[in-house]
């Protein structure tokens, strides 16, 4: 369940809001005069956030790029993989 915390929380409860996100790996939603303002979150859970972010993107752009008509076949990829990183390729 979202935990939801006026502004003033930030700074008097500042090491409870610390405590909840690091031991639920959950957000908390600031907020200002009763409107939603910020979100706090653990530095782990931002960079896993990116991470999403960042993996979406690429994968759209290599969709994009498979519907345009280019890239290799994925044979050759595999065996590209298979070389680079030395596992079989009919794993």
């Amino acid at each position: 369940m979202p935990m939801i915390r006026p502004s003033s929380d930030l700074r008097n409860k500042y090491n409870e809001i610390s405590e909840f996100c690091n031991q639920y790996q959950e957000p908390v939603f600031i907020t200002k005069n009763g409107t939603g303002d910020l979100v706090v979150m653990t530095n782990a859970q931002y960079e896993q956030l990116c991470g999403k972010a960042e993996l979406r993107h690429l994968l759209d752009a290599g969709l994009k790029e498979t519907k345009a008509g280019h890239g290799r076949p994925a044979s050759d990829v595999f065996a590209d993989l298979e070389e680079r990183f030395g596992f079989p390729s009919d794993v």
